[in-house]
């Protein structure tokens, strides 16, 4: 189980982590929290179902990574011809989406950590991780928003997941990020690998 997503009974998983792969994860979840940003908590007194209809943002943001987090709903790199009529489109979707995905990113990293900070961690230094069919769900789309963020701030496309970033000299100021990177790979594919029904 080091090292790799197991699946246990009810549909959940588990993986064993040591204290610095716990340390790790933690950091790197409490920056995407602080990227992502402060949800928008309803007001003493507000009506739960009006704060539901707020409007969100209608600029895409400038930050490159949470440009990819948070993309374009009708503009992208297909698009040859970017229209008033789609920019105005793209805005009109972002106003009325991007509240609602902004707090699903905060709930999934926020499963992340409370997760993490009800290990307890053993006498050898490590602990073993049991997450729930639903913490699996959440887990899943926090690895992967972090390895999104970490991939844009490497400038890592699909076309650069080669060998060139297993072989990336000691002295690259990138490699522990790198390493970060295609760690979060691999527990992502073998979350995915414990949801997936038996074939």
């Amino acid at each position: 189980m080091a090292g790799q997503f197991e699946a246990i009974g009810g549909g959940g998983a588990a993986v064993a982590l040591d204290e610095v792969e716990i340390s790790i994860l933690r950091s790197l979840a409490v920056q995407l929290l602080e990227l992502i940003g402060p949800g928008d908590e309803p007001v003493e007194g507000e009506d739960p179902l009006a704060a539901l209809f707020n409007d969100g943002p209608t600029e895409p943001p400038s930050d490159p990574a949470l440009a990819r987090l948070f993309p374009e709903a009708y503009i992208g790199p297909d698009v040859t011809e970017q229209t008033d009529e789609l920019q105005a489109a793209s805005a009109e979707f972002r106003r009325f989406t991007e509240n609602d995905l902004r707090s699903r990113k905060r709930a999934d990293v926020l499963c992340v950590v409370r997760t993490l900070d009800a290990l307890t961690v053993g006498g050898e230094g490590g602990a073993v991780l049991k997450l729930t069919a639903d913490e699996c769900l959440n887990w899943l789309g926090a690895l992967n928003d972090l390895r999104i963020t970490i991939g844009t701030r490497l400038e890592v496309s699909d076309d650069d997941e080669s060998d060139d970033l297993y072989h990336l000299p000691d002295d690259d100021p990138r490699k522990p990020m790198v390493m970060a990177y295609l760690w979060l790979g691999a527990l992502q594919e073998t979350l995915v690998e414990t949801l997936m029904p038996d074939s």
